[in-house]
């Protein structure tokens, strides 16, 4: 197939969870609400993939990285088998 002919499949666009429930808010005491935006392997997830606008991953990457250093998440989670 010619370059000019392949489609492009956009999918829905994802809406930021934190704009769109007001009650929810970034916090670094909350472990578990931040592993929805932690990889298996304890990276954190793009914007891209996310949906989560540019102002709320800027706080989610601050509270994930002070969650790490207060020692109430791990830097990395990825075990020896």
């Amino acid at each position: 197939m010619r370059p000019e002919f392949k489609r492009r499949r956009f999918g829905r666009r994802k809406v930021c969870p934190f704009c769109a429930d007001k009650t929810l808010y970034i916090d670094y005491k909350t472990p578990s609400m931040l592993k929805r935006f932690i990889t298996e392997r304890g990276r954190i997830v793009p914007r891209r993939i996310s949906g989560v606008c540019a102002a709320h991953q800027r706080d989610l990457q601050g509270a994930v990285k002070r969650a790490r250093m207060v020692a109430l998440m791990p830097f990395s989670m990825s075990g020896i088998d």
